[in-house]
């Protein structure tokens, strides 16, 4: 059921803005803009190297070992602990950014992609167990929907200022400050207190998956919904940037920038909310509120519908997000955190990617195809809105049952 789990009375006491918090919100902001810093310029930048046809290929690869991390990642939450996961995520993200500009062929260019990816992989998964470990239970939506809210602003100053940088100073300056924006991530990581309470040495057995490592089978429900909803991301990312050059924006970045800039506000009130009336139904309204934003971005014949839309999918996103963050903490038990982080990003990874490769390979460089494509993705989001009435129909009779 929709219930959000109350810790004792204790634990209900304990802050929620402390410094550690603080400092888990700016290391994210930062990680989030070093990667995200990058994409509004790849897919011109991968039509110099002669891959133009390929664009879907820019963040399905991505989000593939994104996905295939998540398991290795949850495990090593779970063992090894939060702190170090967390840098490892980072840490991919400097390498990468250095490595962009040496690596200029179109197969360089989708193996960086990949590796790329292994970052969101582990960093998103250990910070969501973190969070859950420092924050009372009855405040997780709350506490998820300021993270989100902080990963988002890194999400809309990236884009901004990675475009801004290679319009000034060209791509290879803003591989670099991808870098450096990650690297600060690290630093702060670094001098973090370790939240697990049984934390193991590293050993390599730790990297041994096995089927039940892979799944956390209670909190399939949330994993289905994020898969739905989230492939309206991957469509996003191929598109926009030529949308946006099509309809005569300079700075590619606008659209993430007006985008988070719509979720900032939706964020501050919508986990109180979430903690306060049920996830199930503020999950409902979000998902109401992106399916309608990719039918807005579709209609979008102008720089002023477009950024219109994209406030309605930041707003869509913003009260969407951490209602399913919060749930999926919910359907979980306490010593599979890791587990169930991981579960619930595969499924969001997967989305992504399927939204991109679809979006690409529709797409294919035909600019008239682009409001169909958005119109399809309507479709797809609606699905997961079906789910969650399905979902709670369905323990609603089985509570009614005992």
């Amino acid at each position: 059921m929709d219930n959000t789990k109350q810790g004792s009375t204790i634990e209900d006491q304990r802050p929620l803005y402390t410094l550690q918090f603080g400092l888990l919100c700016l290391s994210s902001l930062l990680f989030s803009a070093s990667f995200n810093m990058i994409i509004p310029e790849l897919p011109n930048y991968l039509s110099s190297l002669g891959g133009a046809e390929h664009k879907g290929l820019i963040i399905g690869l991505f989000t593939l070992t994104a996905g295939i991390s998540r398991p290795f990642s949850g495990r090593l939450t779970d063992k090894w602990g939060r702190v170090p996961v967390m840098a490892i995520g980072s840490t991919v993200c400097v390498l990468c950014g250095f490595l962009y500009p040496i690596l200029t062929t179109v197969a360089g260019f989708f193996m960086l992609r990949l590796v790329h990816g292994f970052s969101t992989g582990f960093k998103p998964t250990a910070t969501s167990a973190y969070i859950a470990d420092i924050i009372p239970s009855n405040r997780w939506g709350e506490a998820l929907g300021m993270h989100g809210l902080c990963f988002s602003i890194g999400g809309a100053l990236g884009p901004a200022v990675g475009s801004y940088i290679a319009m000034l100073f060209g791509l290879q300056t803003m591989f670099y400050s991808s870098s450096a924006f990650a690297f600060l991530s690290i630093i702060i990581v670094m001098n973090m207190k370790e939240t697990l309470a049984n934390k193991e040495r590293f050993h390599y057995r730790m990297l041994r998956i096995s089927r039940r490592d892979i799944i956390e089978v209670r909190v399939i429900p949330a994993a289905i919904v994020t898969l739905f909803s989230y492939t309206a991301y991957g469509v996003i990312l191929t598109l926009i940037p030529d949308w946006s050059e099509h309809l005569g924006i300079q700075n590619k970045g606008l659209f993430f920038t007006a985008y988070t800039l719509a979720s900032i506000g939706i964020r501050m009130v919508s986990g109180k909310v979430a903690d306060r009336y049920g996830r199930i139904s503020v999950m409902k309204v979000g998902l109401l509120v992106v399916t309608l934003s990719a039918l807005y971005i579709g209609y979008s014949d102008s720089i002023f519908h477009l950024v219109v839309g994209a406030c309605i999918y930041g707003i869509g996103t913003g009260i969407f997000s951490p209602a399913v963050n919060a749930w999926t903490i919910d359907l979980s038990l306490p010593q599979y955190r890791g587990k169930a982080m991981a579960t619930m990003y595969i499924a969001l990874e997967a989305g992504i990617g399927a939204g991109a490769v679809f979006a690409g390979y529709i797409y294919h460089d035909h600019i008239s195809r682009i409001p169909g494509i958005m119109y399809g993705n309507a479709v797809i989001i609606f699905l997961a809105f079906l789910y969650v009435i399905f979902w709670e129909r369905k323990n609603k009779k089985i509570s009614n049952t005992f």
